[in-house]
């Protein structure tokens, strides 16, 4: 079953694309490093989306810790309530763990595809698809620069190669607002005790360090072309870390303006100044009633007038 999922799918793409590339072993390792990174590319937006989750429920969770750290019953159901799940965010060394099987069948491949004794030729040739011409591929190239692809790389800067660019990828994946939460929090005092609370953040510190330091520690009697398929997975690890971490600022931005918009739309009634309305005219103001108020004052006079001359003739 090994061999069958993993061992024989591997040769066959690392030799379809020797082929198809010009026997440049090394243009197609590195397409094959590109490929399997695409694979995993949803597991490892998967786990930066939750750790970056985690870490803005940390106050919560703390809280939450704080408050039923004698009932974890009740603790676990306020835990449901916020959404935090502590056995999901036990998850981010899912990808590590996926990549696995890839990394051991490699090695195997690489001792295999570059071997050059009979009973590796032989197994080889039991192994590849009948569709791939053996003939025209064999002797495959393992030489590049001043290494030999199926040997360890004599220099030793491979392995320093592998630590720092693993280094790097393992410290783009850590949520960068761990560590000043955690000192605001603390007041200062250190993070061991935020450590115990949060396993995923204990996990993610510890996975930093020891990582890329084992992988650089194997790498000195690793193949040089696994140690050159490490190099180019964590270089492409971290261009996509810096674009995952774009993409999940650009959506906390745009969440937080949806938010505003819609508290400003919430209070936008009580925030509209009012128009100012024209006073409206009484009756006794209007042109009409001002022109009867006149006519009757003129007919009123007159009456007047006319009883007063009646009487004087009398």
């Amino acid at each position: 079953m090994w061999d069958l999922l993993i061992i024989n799918p591997i040769t066959n793409a690392l030799l379809w694309l020797y082929d198809v590339l010009g026997n440049n072993f090394i243009l197609a390792l590195t397409v094959f490093t590109i490929f399997t990174r695409i694979l995993m590319l949803p597991l490892n937006l998967r786990q930066q989306r939750s750790m970056a989750k985690t870490q803005e429920m940390q106050p919560q969770i703390r809280a939450i810790q704080q408050k039923y750290k004698d009932n974890p019953q009740k603790m676990q159901e306020e835990f449901q309530k916020i959404g935090y799940n502590p056995a999901e965010s036990l998850s981010g060394c899912l990808p590590m763990l996926a990549t696995m099987p890839i990394l051991f069948g490699l090695f195997q491949v690489l001792r295999l595809v570059l071997g050059s004794t009979p009973q590796t030729l032989f197994e080889l040739t039991q192994r590849v698809s009948p569709l791939i011409d053996l003939t025209n591929l064999l002797p495959i190239d393992s030489h590049f620069l001043w290494l030999n692809l199926g040997q360890p790389d004599p220099l030793y800067i491979l392995p320093v190669l592998v630590f720092v660019t693993m280094f790097l990828q393992t410290k783009l994946t850590t949520p960068a607002a761990a560590k000043k939460d955690d000192s605001k929090n603390s007041g200062g005092k250190g993070n061991s005790k935020d450590q115990q609370d949060d396993p995923a953040a204990a996990m993610s510190q510890s996975m930093q360090y020891t990582m890329p330091i084992m992988f650089g520690f194997f790498s000195l009697s690793f193949q040089s072309g696994l140690s050159i398929y490490f190099v180019l997975s964590n270089l492409i690890g971290i261009a996509q870390g810096f674009y995952t971490r774009r993409v999940m600022e650009a959506e906390k931005e745009a969440l937080a303006q949806q938010k505003e918009m819609r508290a400003m739309g919430l209070n936008g009634g009580g925030n509209i100044p009012e128009a100012k309305m024209p006073k409206e005219e009484s009756l006794s103001d209007s042109p009409e009633t001002k022109g009867k108020n006149t006519q009757g004052n003129g007919g009123q006079s007159r009456s007047q007038s006319k009883r007063k001359r009646r009487s004087a003739k009398r």
